[in-house]
Order: C-alpha cells, then structure tokens, then sequence
C-alpha cells in the first residue's frame, strides 16, 4: 500500500482501505497523511510499520538512505542474540522467516541479501511501501505535539501519531525532545561503567595471539577489548602517533564521545564470488603505524586475530572489529551525532577509507609479513551483495548517537539487578558491550584504549516509560532506536532484536494512540502489554535455575559487580548460578585472569564467606581464592567439579573477621588450575 493522498479523498489504490478504516471505526480526515509516520526503515521502523498495519492504521515509512534493512541487511549478519529465549513478537517472527529460507544453524546468521529479502516480504504482505531517499528537513510543532515533518526537496508527511525508528534521532531531537551524546558522569546515576574508562593492557601472550579466533575453526578465546601488550603509541617526535590522544580525564568523568563506528561486513573466500577489497580513494599509510608495531609485537599472528570473523549461511563471513587496532575507526565519528548533512558524509566517507585502507594495509604493504598479507588476500568481498555500491555495506554501524532523556531512563542498574518492569514491552539480555571510544597515550609512552569494557545482565525489561518523551516535550512521538537510556544501559540494549521488539511495541502503541488521538502517554499499557502478549512478545523470562541474589542471605556480589582482569566469557550453563550467569576464564592465559570482588559490611564482626559455582567434568579441582580480611589475607582453593555443598550452591571457603570502612576483598584467581575457572557470586554470611 502506498502512503495517503494528499487530496480530499483517497485515490483509487487507496479508496479500499479507506472504507474499511471508515467500516471499522477509525476516523479519517483529509489532514492527515497516516495514521502513523515512521522515520527511518531501519529493522525498528520496519516492525512498528508491521505492527501498525496489522492493528489497522495507515502507515508512511520514509528512509533518509538508498536503502531499507539498516544494520540487519547492511553487514550485521550475524545477530547479537544475546539470550534467544528473551526474542518473541515480530523480531522472531522475522528470524523464523529466515529460517525457513536458510536453515535452522543459519536462523541468526543469514546472508544481508537474504535478510532484505525478508524485510520486503513482510512489508508487501502489511500492504507497506517504503518510500526511499527522503531525508528529513525538519518537524512541524503545535501544542506540545508534532503535526508534520518536511522532507527534503518540500514533501510535507501530517499524521497522527510519529515514530523516530532512524539511528540517529534526527526527528526526535527536531521535535525538540531534550536528548544527550556521550557519557554521563558516574555519580549522574551511580554506574560503574560510566563516564571516562582508560584500560590497562591485558597481557595476551603470543599463544592467543597466533591463534585464529573461533567463529572460523581455530582454537583459543575470542579477543574483545584492551591493548594486548605494551606496545610504544609514540612517534618520531615523541608525541602520539595518528590516531592517539592525550589522556585529559579522570575515571568517571562526562564528555560528549561516542563508541566507534565502523563497517560491517559480508565477506568470503569463495573463489566463485570473492571480489579483491578495494583500495580506498583516499589511502594513507600513516594511519596504520599502531597496527603495523600490533603485528610485529606478535610475529605470526592472524587475521582471524585482527578482525572478528562470523560464520554465515553459504560460505560468507559477518566481519566485525576486535581488539586495540581493527576496523573500528576509533574517535573517527566525533561530530557525528548533531552533525549537519555534509558533515555526516564527511565521516562518512572518512570511515569508508579507513576500513578498506586497513585491508588494503594488511592486504599490500610491504611491511607486513608475507604470510599475513597472503591470508587477508584470500579474503574479499561477496559479488552477489550490495551490487549497486560496489560490494561494500551501505549502512555505517552507528552504534550510539543520541539518546532521548525521556520519561523513564533505562540505567546500569535497571539491565543488572532492577530488571522487572510493570510495564515492559520488550526485553534485552546482551552484556553491557562498549566499544572503543579512544586511544590513549600513557604517561610512560605506551597507548591504552578507552572506553571499553564488557560487563553480564540478567535478561530484563524494557519499560513503555522508556521510549516515550516526558509529556511535557511531546505528546505524540514514539522513539525505539535512540530509546532513553545512559550510555552504560544502552551498551547493552543497542542490539537489533532489542531495537526490532520495541519497534513492534511502538507500532502497537502507536495504533492505539491514532484510534483516537491520545497522547502516547496516555496508551493503556496493561492493553498494550495484552495485545503483545497475543502476539507472541516475550515481556518476562527467568532462566531456569535462576537464583536472585535479593533472595540470599547475608551480602552478596555477583559476578556482574566484580571486576575482571583478562577475557572472561558469560555463560548460563546449568541455569547460570546466581543471576542467571557467570563468568568463565576460557580455560586459557592461565596466571593472567583474576576476578576481584569488594564487598563493604555493615558492622564489624566475624563472616563467612561462600562462593558459588555450578560443577561441570570440564572445571578446575584447584582455583585459587585470596580473601582480603581486617587482619591481613588468607588463602584457600576450591574443587569446582565437586557439588556446592550449600544449597546446592554454594561452598564456604572460611570465617573470618570484617570490619566497617575496609571492604572484603575476595579474588578469584586461574594460575595453575586444571580446567575452567567459573566466577560467579561471593557471599558473607554474619557468624554469630
């Protein structure tokens, strides 16, 4: 179905449905464009215009871009799940789609062409025709509501009810709807993520560093985040080579920064498809120094190493960054956000250089070693995506740009340990994942990276309150990509499943509200929630096995409060222990990964302290505890392939004396150990 017409009555294509909206009392008025009007026809815009449709209400859907499917069709083809069982609603409807074109093993993992292709059946079958390349010039207020928005090039879309579903937020922040870029201090909403993050170099050895990652068959953990090795950040002059900053924060500080962005994207080494990665128009070889000195800190290392490769449906491969120096062009994307047009392309064009000058780079200078240079050349692009743009990704990865400061603002807590929301609409359960924000140089010369780091959640629910403004701002917008949330929330929620349920909730939503032109703050959420339910939406889930740390005894720190040095890997094996996760250390980099738990007592007195663990055959018989006490510290080691003996949890490691300003200390240590190291939560229990 086409948009309204802007005449007194439908034409004919659209007279049909006019006589049954009139028939099925919903009221028409030749002011309105839609019902419903949704900028952006990213995965959220694509579910709420479903969504809409189905509920009965007409629906406009304009993308500012050459082409719809946003991260989903452009490279993220291997999808951030995180728990499966938290997907329902039109989001799985969408992945059972694909499964029925693919497979089951490829249901999360198709190719971008195939997920397109979803895209466009589901919005033929809605009646729903996307109109592309319109880019939106500014929102038209009155009475606290949006009227319209113009687009460029003098088209005017009124509707009842708007949807800012883009990446960007462009309509929410021309509505006027107050917003936020970057980081909020930690003491804003008590995070530990939050604000100015600097990491230590984690101290990957040679063995991890030559091995090929995983997802394409080689052995060893998956490389995320930190400086590997000490590696010099210097130049000839002494100062920070291109591409490092000057450290000028403390810990927790606010700034206006942003995660990296890069380019997702579909790759082979399908002789019958494989294109050669293309030199970059504008290349420049200096940019690449910190990865030249990378690769000869690790002589031997892989490709599979500098980039994160994800097997796909058909011999293609999802390639996405990892680690200090790959395709996340790292502070490249300050000004983003609030930037005008041409200066968007500018970045835009600019991040398009650096990623293909870092496989050109890898590909061809002389400098790297022969044997690195022939692997990535085993490489390319697919010949059978992206056609018209010569193979290569049309959608940047905008992982974070604007983020509403709405109603309610989803925060580190409320993704940890408030996770039950009356009225939730949708659910998340990825960890708390930031990439990159900068390269650092330390004080004795050495670079770091900041703003990276990983942390586990329960799965949780995301609030109605969180994607509406407060009422005061606007009375009629809905917003499920650039939702309110801190960046330590967001870190977690911004994966397109998430983005893709709370599009079909603000579909819904917005039905509801056009029927009779109520505020969206006036939505009847129990009904909402009812209407979801029906349609296959998962608003609530609780791991089996799942034990609430709310409901212990005593204090307890679960592993989503500890802190971890080296990677760690979540896990919900067997239930996942407390919370419903924990962590484990790979069975690999032995003596380099610790886990450390503070927990502060309320008065001084003697306690004892227990660690839960699920046993496996596969855990150690020997990890280390250190238990920081008021009279010095003591040692302990614990056999994880035995039974917890404590509630089927938990083993107690000792008694021992606390006292108030002097916080527990308990570290979970892997050196020496005989298997798996599991770090879940540590309890105090008060002896009396």
């Amino acid at each position: 179905m086409k948009t309204w017409c802007h005449g007194a009555f439908p034409c004919g294509s659209c007279r049909a449905l006019f006589v049954g909206l009139l028939c099925s009392g919903w009221g028409f008025s030749a002011a309105h464009s839609a019902d419903v009007v949704i900028y952006g026809a990213t995965p959220a815009g694509i579910t709420a215009a479903v969504a809409a449709r189905r509920e009965g209400a007409s629906v406009a859907l304009v993308e500012p871009s050459r082409r719809i499917g946003g991260m989903v069709a452009g490279g993220l083809s291997s999808t951030d799940t995180g728990n499966v069982k938290t997907i329902g609603g039109l989001a799985m409807e969408f992945f059972d789609r694909c499964e029925k074109r693919y497979g089951a093993k490829e249901k999360f993992d198709c190719e971008p062409k195939g997920y397109m292709a979803v895209f466009r059946e589901m919005l033929a079958e809605a009646g729903v025709e996307p109109e592309i390349g319109a880019r939106l010039k500014g929102a038209r207020m009155g009475g606290g509501r949006i009227s319209a928005i113009e687009l460029l090039g003098g088209r005017v879309l009124e509707g009842r009810v708007f949807i800012d579903a883009s990446y960007e937020g462009d309509l929410m922040a021309g509505s006027g709807v107050r917003y936020i870029v970057g980081r909020e201090p930690r003491e804003k909403y008590g995070e530990t993520f939050a604000g100015f993050h600097p990491n230590e170099p984690r101290g990957f050895g040679a063995d991890v560093m030559t091995s090929e990652c995983p997802c394409v068959g080689g052995e060893g953990p998956h490389y995320v985040h930190g400086a590997p090795c000490a590696i010099d950040g210097r130049g000839e002059d002494g100062g920070p080579l291109w591409g490092i900053q000057q450290a000028a924060a403390a810990p927790g500080d606010a700034d206006g920064l942003t995660q990296s962005y890069n380019f997702r994207l579909c790759v082979t080494r399908r002789e019958d498809i494989r294109v050669p990665f293309p030199k970059p128009a504008n290349y420049e070889p200096a940019r690449y120094e910190l990865l030249l000195r990378l690769i000869r800190a690790y002589p031997g290392i892989r490709f599979g190493r500098l980039v994160h490769l994800a097997k796909l449906a058909n011999g293609k491969f999802d390639l996405n960054a990892q680690g200090l120096y790959s395709t996340d062009y790292v502070g490249g994307n300050a000004g983003y956000p609030d930037g005008s047009p041409e200066q968007r392309a500018r970045i835009w064009q600019d991040h398009v250089d650096y990623d293909q000058g870092f496989l050109w780079f890898l590909g061809h200078d002389e400098r790297v070693p022969a044997e690195l240079r022939e692997e990535t050349l085993s490489w390319g692009l697919c010949r059978d995506e992206f056609e018209d743009n010569g193979h290569w990704s049309y959608q940047l990865y905008v992982r974070e740009a604007r983020r509403m400061i709405g109603a309610f603002v989803m925060t580190q807590k409320d993704v940890q340990d408030d996770v039950e929301k009356a009225d939730g609409v949708g659910m998340g359960s990825f960890i708390i994942d930031s990439h990159i924000v900068q390269r650092l140089l330390a004080a004795d010369g050495t670079v770091i990276d900041e703003g990276a780091f990983d942390g586990s959640v329960m799965p949780y629910e995301i609030p109605y309150r969180c994607l509406t403004p407060k009422e005061a701002e606007c009375g009629n917008l809905l917003v499920p990509v650039c939702f309110s949330a801190s960046h330590a929330a967001y870190c977690s929620m911004r994966m397109e499943p998430v983005y893709m349920a709370l599009g079909h909730a603000s579909g819904v939503a917005a039905a509801m509200a056009a029927r009779t032109d109520a505020s969206v703050h006036g939505v009847d959420v129990s009904a909402l929630r009812a209407k979801l339910l029906a349609q296959r939406a998962v608003l609530t889930f609780f791991q089996p096995g799942t034990v609430r740390a709310k409901n212990l005894a005593g204090l307890v720190a679960d592993d989503r409060k500890a802190v971890f040095i080296g990677t760690w890997t979540t896990s919900t094996f067997g239930g996942g222990g407390v919370e419903g996760a924990f962590r484990h250390d790979g069975n690999a980099g032995k003596g380099t990964k610790s886990a450390r738990y503070e927990i502060a007592v309320p008065a001084d007195g003697k306690y004892e302290v227990r660690l839960s663990h699920i046993p496996s055959s596969n855990r150690a018989t020997n990890v280390p505890i250190s238990i920081g006490h008021a009279d010095g510290t003591a040692e302990a080691r614990v056999n994880q392939r035995e039974a917890a003996p404590i509630d089927g949890l938990f083993v107690s490691v000792g008694a021992f004396r606390f006292s108030v300003g002097k916080p527990a200390v308990v570290t979970i240590g892997n050196a020496g150990t005989d298997g798996y190291v599991a770090a879940d939560a540590v309890q105090l229990v008060p002896v009396r």
